[in-house]
């Protein structure tokens, strides 16, 4: 009871001072936000990002740092989506802490609303909001361009082991038995030079590719002045195709992951542009990554509408379970979001209504939770 009233006549001074309410709130929203962002990021680093790196390594054969730069590039992306969790862990770990702690009953008990304790919180969403998606229009756009660019320079050096002669490579299947044999005479300036692919990687038939020269490029392997030949397993020759130049993909095109970033390459301005140029299959998806420029900054400030009312809990709970409600929240967001994305993609969905159908769900619950948080002594 000592503890409680000396709590209790401490907060009275800070609520005599108006500013000093503001820098308490915020002062432990910030440090519980930096927590939040670094292990939100952290989770997703470790999962997502790092399946990302070993299939860039096994699938494309891109050298461990290399791979790693590349992920490092895309930290910015990350950091994008992690702020709205960041912000909402904050909100409901520090709502929930001052409640249980009945602090928030004594500010009530003097005349601060909910919606003055919550000022502060919602100021902090909004800036925050803005940092995202300024970060989202400026560094991300560069930083994803250069991830593209190192990539393709990576695969296009992809097996050039320049100077040396007389070598081969090959490819497996995945139950050992060979898929791919390449013999090479030389490599000079990143060109091969007397090239000879055996590619078994069809059943019942062989090919024999033999060029002068050739290199790897973004799209495959680039062969000159030369020809095809295939065969059966028993030796019996179905037909010759002779070439000046050709590309032939081997299964190694990084025409799609180049895809995926796309929309990350550019900005907002930049993306309108591209959209009325796009084909009728990209535009889809293009124009729902267009709105969701603007919709992922928004759901900042929807986290902090729907978790202010919840983290406010009743007298007689005596644990915290913001971060369960945090979890709980994140989880609904991003299910509503793959849902919705995948519609509008599909053409059930508007594009625009596709990009801010979760803020548009969460919105209406937060919207009919505050209220009642508002107006509900608890």
């Amino acid at each position: 009871m000592k503890n409680l009233a000396k709590r209790i006549r401490i907060l009275v001074y800070k609520l005599k001072h108006v500013k000093q309410l503001d820098k308490y709130i915020l002062k432990q929203v910030i440090e519980m936000f930096i927590m939040g962002v670094l292990v939100f990021t952290s989770i997703i680093f470790a999962s997502d990002t790092f399946i990302t790196l070993i299939k860039q390594i096994s699938m494309y054969g891109i050298p461990f740092k290399i791979a790693f730069l590349i992920i490092i590039l895309h930290l910015p992306s990350v950091f994008v989506m992690t702020i709205p969790m960041g912000v909402l862990l904050a909100t409901v770990m520090t709502l929930n802490g001052l409640s249980l702690s009945s602090e928030i009953t004594v500010m009530r008990a003097c005349g601060i609303g909910i919606n003055r304790i919550a000022r502060p919180i919602f100021i902090f969403a909004i800036v925050m909001a803005f940092i995202s998606f300024l970060t989202n229009e400026t560094i991300v756009p560069v930083m994803t361009k250069q991830s593209t660019d190192l990539a393709l320079y990576a695969f296009s050096k992809k097996n050039i082991p320049e100077g040396k002669e007389n070598f081969t490579f090959k490819e497996v299947k995945d139950n050992g038995m060979l898929k791919r044999l390449f013999y090479v005479g030389e490599c000079t300036d990143g060109i091969l030079h007397n090239i000879t692919v055996l590619d078994a990687s069809k059943d019942g038939t062989i090919q024999i590719l033999q060029a002068r020269e050739g290199n790897t490029k973004e799209e495959g392997w680039q062969f000159k002045k030369g020809a095809i030949y295939t065969v059966t397993n028993r030796g019996k020759a179905l037909d010759t195709t002779l070439f000046d130049d050709t590309v032939i993909k081997f299964g190694m095109d990084l025409s799609d992951e180049i895809n995926r970033n796309l929309a990350s390459e550019h900005n907002f301005i930049q993306l309108c542009s591209i959209i009325p140029k796009a084909n009728e299959e990209d535009r889809a998806w293009l124009t729902i990554s267009l709105f969701d420029k603007i919709a992922l900054p928004v759901t900042t400030v929807v986290f902090v509408l729907i978790g202010v009312p919840l983290a406010i809990t009743p007298p007689r709970v005596r644990y915290n379970r913001g971060f369960l409600f945090s979890i709980f929240i994140i989880f609904a967001y991003y299910l509503v979001r793959a849902l919705s994305i995948s519609f509008g993609e599909a053409g059930s969905l508007a594009p625009a209504l596709a990009a801010f159908m979760p803020d548009i769900v969460l919105t209406i619950i937060g919207v009919g939770l505050y209220y009642r948080k508002v107006y509900t002594i608890c």
